[in-house]
């Protein structure tokens, strides 16, 4: 499996990591345990992706917004402390977001040059749009991605996008994102009783797949089956977003996954990709749980060792 990772992912808060749920240095503890896999690959970005670029994504409202300190701790659900500046949590949070992004357009433009897939262990940003920023999510990657891959060539608008969230929270930024976009396909398997809420959001899903709170992993992974079966037609890229957050020890996804439910579901999710011959990237998502790093170790190793036979 080829990986791509950045020591620049990590967002290292020091002492104000106890403000926030998310464990914001899982993607070293994930690289270190892939490290020693001789079946691994990494890649990395050169860089964080450039803000004309996010900037050209962005509402002219929004783009005023991300550089107001206020905005992103809202975004972000930090308490408001007085004497955090914006540079701090520009150098902390939202440069180290830049790296995600730029991972995941480095694993889609990979993923199609070799009709492969690749693994962001970053990303997955699916509360974003260009209009908003919530849920943690400042830029949504795969929007600025696709932007990209228009641009540069690499995809044009009459190609088939396939998204498969896979999140515990539904994904709204992307349902926003591609609202008038009939060529990307949105699978959105979620716990419907928790953030977001929003209808109209919702019923942008073309394959949706609505859980309850406390949903197991076996009821899990037959509703993710029936949701996979429904996919049709062919596609010229798919994203996945493989957040962490369905772990029965998540507090905010309320979903009832084991470690081996999530590497069941990554398996699923490659196996259909792999039928279909579509190349992809998969991205970090949600995850907020001491198990989340681990989880996505096991994962990476159990499909690396099984890729070849899909």
């Amino acid at each position: 499996m080829k990986v791509i990772y950045n020591k620049n992912f990590n967002i290292d808060l020091g002492v104000l990591k106890y403000l926030h749920p998310f464990d914001g240095m899982k993607f070293c503890k994930i690289h270190d345990e892939l490290a020693g896999s001789d079946q691994v690959e990494f890649l990395s970005p050169e860089g964080p992706i450039e803000i004309s670029i996010v900037d050209d994504f962005l509402t002219s409202v929004m783009r005023h917004r991300v550089k107001n300190k206020n905005g992103i701790m809202q975004a972000l659900e930090i308490p408001k402390v007085p004497f955090l500046s914006y540079s701090y949590l520009d150098k902390k949070i939202l440069t180290p977001m830049r790296w995600g992004v730029a991972g995941t357009l480095l694993g889609a433009k990979k993923a199609l040059e070799e009709g492969s897939v690749f693994w962001n262990l970053s990303g997955g940003y699916h509360h974003a749009m260009p209009q908003n920023m919530e849920g943690f999510c400042v830029y949504n990657d795969i929007g600025i991605c696709y932007q990209q891959l228009l641009k540069d060539g690499h995809v044009n608008k009459d190609d088939r996008i396939l998204i498969i969230d896979t999140d515990a929270h539904h994904g709204n930024g992307n349902a926003q994102t591609f609202m008038d976009n009939p060529n990307v396909v949105l699978l959105d398997i979620y716990n419907a009783s928790i953030y977001p809420a929003s209808e109209f959001t919702r019923e942008r899903v073309d394959i949706p797949m609505k859980l309850k709170s406390g949903t197991d992993g076996e009821t899990y992974l037959e509703c993710l089956k029936v949701a996979l079966s429904k996919i049709r037609g062919e596609f010229k890229l798919a994203f996945v977003i493989a957040g962490t957050d369905v772990l029965a020890v998540d507090k905010l996804g309320g979903l009832k996954l084991t470690v081996d439910d999530v590497t069941e579901r990554e398996k699923l999710t490659l196996k259909k990709l792999a039928d279909m011959n579509v190349p992809a990237v998969i991205t970090g998502g949600g995850g907020y749980s001491s198990e989340s790093a681990i989880a996505v170790t096991k994962a990476i190793l159990a499909v690396t060792r099984d890729y070849q036979r899909l």
